[in-house]
């Protein structure tokens, strides 16, 4: 196994495992260090026991690269291949085997960790056809939400992403736009014209009164912009509870609409409850089974999304993370 490739295995297995950000950071940053060095100078300085001489590696991933140098898979790897045989959730298989997408991921141009590219990568590598890169709005501006020059060129970029991976998976545009306290979006509505994708989430204020944010969100899920309604709730499991708001209201308007409601699938989240996963079937919505993943091991937490929809019963026809691009296209084209 080549160094390169199995410390950037290790720390995608370790945010798949939720590890604290310097464990993974510390095997991306030694990844990248290796990446830039010629081969015969690698197996050197393996040899010579003088890799942790170079600044960004550490005992640990020195270990890691030495092993994978004399051809072995690294022991430390090896336990974390181990323990990833575990499934993450009980249950979801099956949708988990019928998505093709994720419509709801970020990159290093906000709050997540990654480059564009190494995001796309990851997502391609799971399996999936398409992915939509979903970073952050203006306002959010502790995530360094992407202004609309930056966007414009993130734009750019993702069309350069797709260039290099060519045939077989596209990565589409987006983004995770707020929904601001009066109901309207936080972007351009020229720029949200262009993109292929529009999550609409609600960040801020999330404690106001449940008629308000009723008509927040029901502003918002009507928009013709908006393709899929974000973490409807906010809430953080055993930190923040969930916002107030007449449930029934906001799903008939994505029904009516066309807006999907998101199963957001950060474990931190779970969103919505499964109550509120029940109403929102019965009220007819489509559904989008997002990993809302802000780092590349953390698209693999789709299966927490893929388990909830089971249990609750939601049918795969009406998930539109399980079709191909260009319908999903069509269908955002038309909403």
């Amino acid at each position: 196994m080549e160094a390169v490739e199995a410390l950037q295995r290790i720390a995608f297995l370790l945010e798949r495992a939720q590890a604290p950000t310097y464990r993974v950071k510390a095997f991306r940053t030694a990844a990248a260090v290796v990446a830039e060095m010629p081969e015969e100078e690698v197996r050197r300085r393996a040899a010579g026991q003088t890799l942790t001489d170079l600044k960004g590696i550490g005992p640990k991933t020195a270990a890691v690269v030495a092993e994978a140098v004399r051809g072995e898979v690294p022991a430390y790897l090896a336990r974390l291949e181990e323990e990833a045989g575990e499934p993450l959730a009980e249950g979801g298989l099956a949708l988990r085997a019928a998505l093709r997408g994720d419509c709801h991921l970020h990159s290093d141009w906000s709050d997540g960790g990654s480059p564009v590219d190494e995001m796309a990568r990851a997502a391609r590598d799971l399996g999936h056809e398409w992915a939509v890169l979903t970073d952050h709005s203006p306002r959010l501006t502790i995530a360094r939400g992407l202004s609309p020059e930056r966007l414009r060129a993130q734009l750019r970029v993702v069309a350069e992403v797709n260039e290099q991976l060519g045939d077989g998976f596209r990565l589409l545009t987006g983004i995770e736009c707020d929904i601001l306290a009066d109901g309207s979006l936080d972007q351009e509505e020229e720029l949200l014209e262009q993109l292929d994708v529009v999550v609409a989430s609600v960040h801020s204020k999330l404690r106001m009164d449940a008629e308000d944010m009723t008509r927040r969100m029901v502003s918002a899920v009507a928009s013709p912009l908006v393709d899929v309604l974000g973490h409807c709730t906010g809430r953080i499991l055993g930190h923040r509870p969930e916002s107030q708001f007449d449930a029934a209201m906001v799903f008939a308007a994505c029904a009516r609409f066309g807006t999907a409601v998101e199963i957001n699938s950060r474990p931190e989240r779970l969103d919505p409850p499964r109550r509120l996963l029940r109403e929102a079937l019965d009220a007819g919505v489509l559904f989008s089974v997002d990993s809302d993943a802000h780092a590349p091991g953390q698209l693999d937490w789709q299966i927490h999304g893929c388990a909830r929809a089971e249990e609750c019963g939601v049918p795969p026809e009406r998930v539109i993370t399980t079709w191909t691009a260009d319908r999903l296209l069509d269908w955002a084209g038309s909403t």
